[in-house]
């Protein structure tokens, strides 16, 4: 996917650009992200960064060049202090 939406497939719908790991976990409380769906990345990203990573990227494949850039995809940070 280009990035990660909440809401997805609703009119209120909206991507993703810098999230934090407290906001990510709170849109995954809210229950945006289904186990069949985006919900197994959502998990192996916040595992990740639990266990020590600085942050996460995800983006379409062939975007991988722009989305190192920060030009898209949904970029996962650690939370400040």
């Amino acid at each position: 996917v280009p990035k990660v939406a909440i809401n997805f497939g609703t009119p209120r719908q909206r991507d993703l650009d810098l999230v934090t790991i407290k906001e990510m976990r709170a849109y995954q409380a809210e229950g945006n992200f289904p186990p069949g769906s985006m919900g197994p990345k959502i998990e192996a990203s916040l595992r990740f960064l639990d266990g020590g990573g600085k942050r996460v990227i995800i983006a379409q494949l062939e975007d991988v060049m722009p989305a190192l850039r920060g030009e898209t995809g949904t970029h996962i940070v650690i939370d400040d202090g």
